[in-house]
């Protein structure tokens, strides 16, 4: 009996192994058939729906193999399925090797087989009875389910279709494995789709459906991804191992619904608290209840609560969940299509609704970056429910770092440029939730144009309203950060900082007052800056707190740079304040080391233009231009300051020396306080800035302290020579080098000791050849060019007012002076330099008369220095008694524009008549000054007034009477035709006297006039025959 009941144990161990044996086989083929499926290529998008017939019969296996019961034909059923799964195999091997290469007919053969194949594994599995899974009455529909689909399956005709190349390339999954998150394409097209949205509300009893859906694998979707099969094998795995059947006992037998509030009523049944009451109800006050499903008659209407039952349940609902959500996660992530997605949000939106508690679990099993990749779907609807859901886990959930950790908020600012007003609306929710946080509110500031975005969003109230309010609500709850108000105020949203800065706790104040020195204002959110908070930042200043004052001072050095804010600070008192920082401040009796802002400040105000002259800066009554100002600055200057200071006081001396006119006490305190070796010295400063804001300084003062100033310069090494600098070309010119020749310029000119120790240095080469460079090259090519060529002008003009000095007179000679000068009468258009250029013909023609006289023996003896230059000239004359030398007519002796400066051997009248003709009086000026010189007594005037006559100069003064009316012009040109009137003959006299507008002119200049334009202008009047002579005979 022991031996036979042995061999039993022996046989059901030998079935046990060979069971477990073929039921490997086959998950083993079943999982080739699963990884073969994306290979074969052709009809690859149809071969797809096959793989998932697969998967739920790998499931149906794996439950089998868990269940402890034994059927008889358990082992025939393995093989029927597993010869069916290996003739699969053989089919999709066929596809993948040879796929390009078969005929249609036989790809269509093949797939009728595979149609077979799933018939018949359908077949075998409907043998499988409902007792294999004892009580799991969930497994067993689950079974019966894909036991029918199985049986019935057909492959749709239209599925045969020949799959053209570029469909199968465009025909992608979406949620690929991307490497960069944050790379999102707003609003693009990347694929196109058609949704198909259920509207059905997802429960426990829907999980089937959801499943069902998934691994249907998309049928109706046309996207794959090349490693499909094995993340789709992953994900099905995880939810066949985590969903839990429904047991009978969780059921109400009144609501057919899973309880929630397990009761137990005296018949010992247990109900759903709600549905039991109700039925209680119904019975109203009779003592006869019954119970409900056995119908005998209850004892009381007491309820005990099942408690067990009531914690088996939860954590029944609590597992259930779990695997709902990973079967929500596998619809997310398997690449499914647009209504599978909806279906998997609507249901993962219920569940959270549901049970608050599972949020925690959607952040930690990774759904929601796949809810930020679904922010990329071209589907309106899918990024509507998406965002919803991002916001319903942010409004209930506690994660918000892990939210923060994925590009969410990036991707759902990029929505507010959607074209779609609900994804706009929606997005905006979501970022008011997240700004409510603010850490999640820092991370919105850092996104970048993120505040850009809802400042639009906001300005835009009469295109969408409740855009505006939101984005209007969400910068509010982002003002709670204070970085965020930086980066408001960045970009000119200055609200938010003013109102802190203002009504802040003295903290807050600082870090406003520190990122308001820090940020770049325009130039008009200056001023309104100034005005919104000009009190308090004067209250701020005298804070004994160095952070909060160094602060003040940065900021105020901004808002002062603008020329409208001057007024402001003004108006609210800040120069009193700044002169004391300046001078008298200290603090615990230490220096505050204000000076350099204070300083740039002050220096800031004046260069606005405001009048300062009689703004009183202390109690004394002292004003800007008094000498306790003016000496102190000086003072400070000349004793070595650091040169930022420096800087600064030398711009604040600079802006007041420009605004005197007259008794200037910047030249006595110049003068008297020896600043003006320091400023001499600053010359030679590294710092260009610094150099030229003392060269600025210095050509205001040349005026006055010039020769003391030229005293200063020469002394200092490497000076004069040092400020004629000449550029490479005319387009590197620097506003350095263009200063220093204007100061060398601008210092008087008759000063003998500069002149020769610019000769001593060999300049006037290189000033002549910068000159001529500018002119082929032309002064548009740098801002600083024609200041430059002024400078040099005016350098090379600066000699002729020293030609008493032999060694001058010789420069000017050598090197031509008068042709130079007469060329730049025209070759250039810049009025200064014609003006400079006929100042200095004017002092060459002066000196014609002189240099014209005729050579001979006594002559030589009394002009010694005349040997020296024209020695080869007078010998070659003197040798030579038959050689006839032509006399100039005006000079009365040998003439040439080189070695004489005479100006019609020039040719230089042609063009200074032409300047008469200028709009700009001065360069008319300078024109009739260099004329007059060949109108003096020294010369011949009959002879010149007829070779004047023959150029129409006449004609040409009076027309610059008359259209200048400038009593200097006047004066000068009524000098010259007075000579023309002496000596010029009825020509002369009838020119004059036909001008009718002339003779107002000077009828006015006679009533108008100083003292010497109406002696001028009589003198015309009596030789037009207009006033009575004071010479004659009266006869009666």
């Amino acid at each position: 009996m022991s031996t036979s009941n042995s061999d039993e144990v022996l046989v059901c161990d030998g079935d046990v192994k060979h069971f477990k044996s073929i039921s490997k086989q086959l998950l083993a083929s079943l999982s080739e058939i699963i990884e073969s499926i994306p290979s074969a290529n052709p009809e690859h998008n149809n071969i797809l729906a096959v793989a998932s017939y697969f998967y739920r019969t790998s499931s149906a296996i794996r439950g089998l193999q868990s269940s402890e019961s034994s059927l008889a034909n358990e082992t025939e059923i393995l093989q029927s399925l597993s010869q069916s799964s290996d003739m699969a195999k053989d089919i999709l091997g066929k596809l993948q090797q040879n796929g390009q290469t078969i005929m249609d007919d036989e790809v269509k053969n093949m797939i009728k087989q595979l149609e077979d194949i799933i018939n018949r594994m359908g077949y075998d599995l409907s043998l499988i009875p409902p007792s294999a899974f004892k009580d799991e009455e969930y497994a067993d529909i689950t079974i019966s389910s894909l036991s029918e689909e199985m049986r019935n399956f057909r492959f749709e005709t239209s599925l045969l279709q020949e799959t053209k190349p570029n469909q199968q390339k465009t025909n992608q999954l979406y949620l690929e494995d991307h490497p960069d998150a944050e790379s999102m394409t707003i609003e693009s097209d990347l694929y196109s789709t058609s949704m198909v949205v259920c509207s059905e509300n997802s429960h426990v009893s829907d999980i089937p459906q959801i499943m069902e859906a998934i691994r249907s694998a998309s049928e109706s979707s046309n996207r794959h991804v090349g490693n499909m099969s094995n993340r789709l094998s992953r994900s099905m795995t995880e939810v066949d191992t985590h969903m839990e059947p429904m047991y009978k006992s969780f059921i109400c037998p009144l609501t057919n619904q899973v309880m929630d509030d397990p009761v137990t009523i005296s018949s010992g049944l247990t109900y759903e608290r709600r549905a039991i009451t109700e039925y209680f109800k119904k019975f109203g006050n009779s003592e006869e209840v019954n119970c409900p499903i056995t119908r005998e008659k209850l004892q009381s209407r007491a309820m005990s609560p099942n408690l067990a039952l009531r914690s088996i349940l939860q954590e029944w609902k609590d597992r259930n969940d779990s695997a709902r959500l990973k079967v929500i996660r596998a619809a997310l992530s398997i690449g499914s299509t647009e209504s599978m997605i909806l279906e998997a949000l609507k249901d993962l939106q219920n569940l959270c609704q549901r049970n608050p508690k599972k949020i925690q679990e959607v952040y930690s099993i990774g759904i929601i970056p796949l809810l930020v990749r679904l922010l990329e779907l071209r589907d309106k609807t899918v990024r509507c429910l998406t965002l919803g859901m991002i916001r319903l886990l942010v409004e209930q959930g506690e994660a918000k770092e892990q939210i923060a950790k994925t590009p969410v908020i990036s991707a759902t600012i990029r929505m507010l440029s959607s074209s779609y007003q609900p994804i706009r609306h929606a997005a905006l929710l979501l970022l008011i939730e997240f700004s409510k946080s603010n850490f999640l509110s820092e991370k919105i500031g850092h996104v970048t144009g993120g505040i850009l975005i809802l400042l639009q969003t906001k300005y835009n109230r009469s295109v969408d309203t409740f855009a505006s309010e939101a984005a209007d609500q969400i910068l509010n709850n982002m003002e709670r950060c204070p970085s965020n108000i930086k980066f408001m105020a960045e970009i000119g949203y200055l609200e938010p900082l003013l109102s802190n800065l203002i009504e802040g706790s003295e903290e807050r104040k600082l870090e406003m007052m520190t990122y308001l020195g820090e940020i770049v204002l325009k130039d008009d959110s200056k001023t309104y800056v100034a005005e919104r908070t000009t009190p308090v930042l004067i209250q701020m200043l005298h804070n004994r707190n160095p952070l909060t004052r160094k602060a003040v001072f940065k900021a105020l050095v901004q808002i002062s740079s603008y020329s409208a804010s001057g007024r402001i600070l003004v108006e609210a008192g800040i120069v009193g304040d700044m002169i004391e920082e300046i001078f008298t401040k200290k603090i615990y009796s230490e220096p505050m080391d204000s000076l350099k802002e204070a300083s740039a400040i002050l220096a800031n105000i004046l260069e606005s233009g405001i009048g300062f002259e009689n703004l009183t800066v202390n109690s004394q009554g002292h004003t800007m231009v008094s000498g306790y100002v003016i000496f102190n600055i000086v003072y400070m200057i000349k004793n070595s300051t650091p040169d930022d200071l420096n800087l600064n006081l030398i711009r604040i001396l600079y802006c007041m020396a420009k605004s005197m006119k007259s008794d200037n006490p910047i030249t006595s305190a110049v003068r008297e306080g020896e600043a003006s070796y320091t400023l001499i010295e600053l010359i030679n400063n590294p710092s260009d800035e610094i150099a030229v804001a003392a060269i600025k300084l210095l050509i205001l003062l040349s005026s006055h302290i010039g020769h003391l100033l030229i005293d200063r310069l020469c002394k200092l090494n490497g000076q004069p020579e040092g400020l004629i600098q000449s550029p490479a070309n005319s387009s590197q010119i620097t506003e350095r080098q263009a200063l220093s020749v204007s100061f060398l310029a601008k210092l008087p000119h008759q000063n003998l000791t500069l002149n020769q120790a610019l000769l001593s240095k060999n300049t006037i080469p290189e000033i002549l050849q910068s000159i001529s460079q500018i002119q082929s090259s032309g002064t548009r090519q740098n801002r600083y060019a024609c200041m430059y060529l002024e400078g040099l002008v005016g350098v090379l003009v600066r000699f002729t007012a020293t030609l008493h000095n032999s060694q001058m007179l010789f420069l000017a000679i050598n090197h031509n002076f008068t042709a130079v000068l007469t060329d730049l009468l025209l070759e250039t258009s810049r009025d200064e330099v014609q003006i400079l250029a006929s100042t200095g013909l004017d002092k060459l023609s002066a000196q014609s008369t002189r240099l014209s006289k005729p050579p001979g023996p006594s002559q030589r003896k009394r002009k010694k220095f005349f040997n020296l230059f024209y020695q080869a000239r007078f010998l070659a004359s003197g040798s030579s008694r038959k050689t006839k030398v032509e006399l100039c007519v005006v000079h009365k002796g040998v003439c040439s524009k080189k070695d004489t400066f005479c100006l019609i051997e020039a040719g230089a009248v042609e063009r200074l008549l032409l300047c008469l003709d200028h709009q700009n009086v001065q360069v008319a000026e300078a024109a009739l000054s260099a004329l007059s010189t060949l109108l003096d007594d020294n010369v011949d005037v009959e002879q010149s007034v007829n070779i004047l006559d023959e150029m129409n100069t006449i004609q040409r003064v009076l027309k610059a009477v008359r259209y200048h009316k400038n009593e200097i012009l006047w004066q000068k040109a009524f000098w010259m035709i007075e000579r023309f009137l002496v000596k010029g003959g009825q020509r002369s006299l009838s020119l004059v006297s036909q001008d009718k507008l002339f003779y107002i002119t000077v009828v006015t200049a006679f009533h108008h006039g100083d003292a010497y334009t109406r002696q001028m202008a009589e003198n015309i009047l009596r030789y037009l025959d207009k006033m009575p002579s004071l010479t004659g005979t009266f006869t009666t």
